[in-house]
């Protein structure tokens, strides 16, 4: 958390849209230059957590799914929401099993993160799973998940060339390569 304080004033804030999954505020405000102006923001009702589970022979799960607000098909570690008031953590096991059918012993926090702090305030929780046991997928109405088990080095390197785009994906894999000194 940054000590300095925050340059920008709200003056007036209101609701310019909702679902279930965001709403999106139009802010009157103040700039830091103390011009007036104006800002949109996207206030996510869930936190966003990602997992990148290893195995014990050095590879990891990779999710294919088609993006509808990107219009593509994308590579990622397995990644979800959780609702405000549930332990990150406990989501991130849920996502996991979901997902991959994968359920872990061993859990570590790798990282918190911001996902795009210019127009949305999520925040996600990274974790590292490991002792990893597999099992069955419980997919949702709204997911089709292709699943691609490759090895750590594989997927940093996807990430590093741009084959993998999603910034929580992204994150967490150049994080790991640089505390396992994996090279590309």
């Amino acid at each position: 958390m940054s000590m300095i304080n925050n340059a920008w004033q709200r003056l007036k804030r209101r609701t310019v849209y909702e679902n279930p999954w965001i709403k999106l505020t139009h802010d009157d405000v103040i700039t830091p230059a103390g011009t007036e102006g104006i800002y949109g923001v996207v206030h996510f009702k869930n936190q966003a957590v990602g997992v990148l589970p290893i195995d014990d022979e050095g590879y990891t799960w990779l999710v294919g799914q088609s993006r509808y607000a990107l219009g593509e098909y994308s590579w990622e570690i397995p990644e979800g929401g959780v609702p405000f008031g549930e332990e990150p953590l406990d989501g991130a096991k849920r996502e996991l099993q979901e997902e991959t059918g994968l359920t872990a012993k061993h859990w570590e926090l790798l990282m918190q993160l911001h996902t795009s702090n210019s127009v949305c305030n999520e925040r996600a929780y990274v974790y590292l799973a490991r002792g990893l046991s597999c099992g069955s997928q419980a997919l949702e109405a709204t997911e089709d998940i292709t699943l691609k088990r490759v090895t750590l080095e594989q997927a940093v390197k996807m990430a590093y060339l741009g084959e993998i785009t999603d910034a929580i994906s992204v994150a967490a894999l150049l994080r790991i390569a640089l505390m396992m000194d994996i090279k590309v």
